[in-house]
């Protein structure tokens, strides 16, 4: 009888652990959703590096658009746009854009000699192409240092973000976007230049890994965007 009254009493303390460690990470979530919501839009100017295997495409001038409540475009000044399928996510704002999830409390790690607590988002909505998205949170400025998304799509792809003069609005002065290349999306009326001149065969493209930085050097930062930017 003390065995099972034991027995009890320990779930009772696991299980009231549990939903503890899942209201401190709920509240880590949104003390960093409250960063986020200081801005409603903006108009950043910036440098993309691309780092796709078999592709030649040069460091390009880019501006970058923002719009509550989830509307975001990276367009080249020049050339052609490159972005993996399910690249929208590279915007934190439109990873919290709304509360359908379940945050649980995954521990502590540390990015770039940071330490962050990590905490799961489980969506709500069975039928969202999301199924986990991983942040990697610094408790202390509550700004997200790294998010791994997994889709059912496009599968698993890392954005990692670093900060500077922008740090008020949570916006970064750096991404790196990594990826799949299976995620990648070229228009078919496009011809792009391939390191050896030749299309490569597309068994090889397919799993080979991207990288899509972004230095970013100018915000106008709640100046207002014109809908027409994102058509």
């Amino acid at each position: 009888m003390r065995f099972i009254k034991a027995v009890l009493l320990a779930s009772i303390f696991i299980f009231s652990q549990q939903i503890a460690n899942c209201q401190d990470a709920m509240a880590l979530v949104k003390q960093v959703k409250a960063r986020l919501d200081k801005v409603n839009d903006y108009t950043a100017t910036g440098k993309m590096k691309t780092d796709v295997a078999f592709l030649k495409v040069p460091v390009a001038a880019v501006n970058i658009y923002f719009k509550k409540p989830n509307k975001f475009r990276i367009s080249k000044t020049k050339g052609i746009s490159i972005m993996p399928k399910g690249g929208i996510s590279v915007s934190m704002q439109n990873v919290l854009i709304d509360n359908d999830f379940v945050a649980l409390d995954a521990g502590n790690s540390n990015i770039s000699g940071t330490a962050v607590k990590v905490v799961k988002l489980l969506p709500i909505n069975e039928s969202s192409d999301v199924v986990l998205t991983t942040l990697y949170i610094d408790p202390t400025t509550f700004l997200i240092r790294k998010a791994t998304t997994t889709t059912r799509e496009s599968g698993t792809y890392d954005v990692e973000m670093s900060y500077g003069k922008f740090a008020e609005y949570a916006l970064p002065d750096k991404m790196v976007f990594s990826f799949n290349t299976k995620a990648y999306r070229l228009p078919k009326s496009i011809t792009l230049e391939f390191d050896d001149g030749e299309r490569p065969d597309a068994g090889k493209f397919k799993d080979k890994k991207g990288r899509v930085e972004i230095t970013y050097q100018t915000y106008e930062i709640n100046k207002g965007v014109q809908d027409g930017i994102f058509k």
